[in-house]
């Protein structure tokens, strides 16, 4: 586990919990992203999972089947990958995304599915409702940077420029990845030694 995401509060399991993650009656509501802790990330460079700063240069977030398998098709036809549809995950460390995909259940295995469903599901948060499953192929990918914009009710995210692709069936194939950043940051902000 990266120190960064070792010192975040728990919920009642010892779990920690991610930054943009609302609290509800002293509980963490891990489906959900709060709005305006995913806008101060966004604002202000944070990491989505531990809320410390993301140096300049690449950010990273895990991403479920259809976008692995665009960024998998065109990175093997030697094309450029953009999404210019915004999504409302933000970014954070590589080591955090690498721990992240492995230990939230609907994002290390394919046959997972959210347990909890967004408060008012459309076109973008459809993804999320209850049932809904993260299917055959995920990743962990790195942008060269990202844009955000803060709507009234939304914070969206787009990515530019695929620096890293890490694909993977179930997560637990990113386990040495994990450890390699772990050693390679030694305690910086989305580092430490691995638990």
């Amino acid at each position: 586990m990266p120190a960064s995401i070792e010192a975040r509060p728990r919920d009642s399991r010892g779990y920690p919990v991610p930054a943009i993650t609302p609290w509800e009656d002293d509980a963490p509501q891990f489906a959900l992203t709060d709005y305006g802790r995913s806008a101060e990330c966004a604002r202000n460079r944070l990491c989505s999972v531990c809320n410390t700063l993301i140096p300049k240069g690449p950010v990273w977030r895990v991403v479920g089947a259809a976008e692995s398998s665009a960024i998998r098709d065109a990175l093997t036809a030697g094309r450029p990958y953009r999404n210019l549809a915004p999504t409302l995950e933000a970014p954070g460390h590589r080591a955090c995304m690498l721990y992240a995909s492995m230990v939230c259940p609907y994002l290390a295995r394919p046959n997972a599915r959210r347990g909890t469903s967004a408060e008012t599901p459309d076109d973008m948060t459809a993804h999320v409702v209850r049932g809904a499953v993260r299917g055959q192929l995920g990743a962990v990918v790195g942008f060269a940077d990202y844009e955000f914009a803060v709507t009234k009710s939304q914070v969206l995210f787009r990515f530019l420029d695929v620096v890293e692709f890490l694909p993977h069936d179930t997560a637990d194939q990113h386990l040495a990845a994990l450890r390699a950043e772990l050693a390679r940051s030694d305690g910086r902000s989305g580092g430490g030694q691995p638990r």
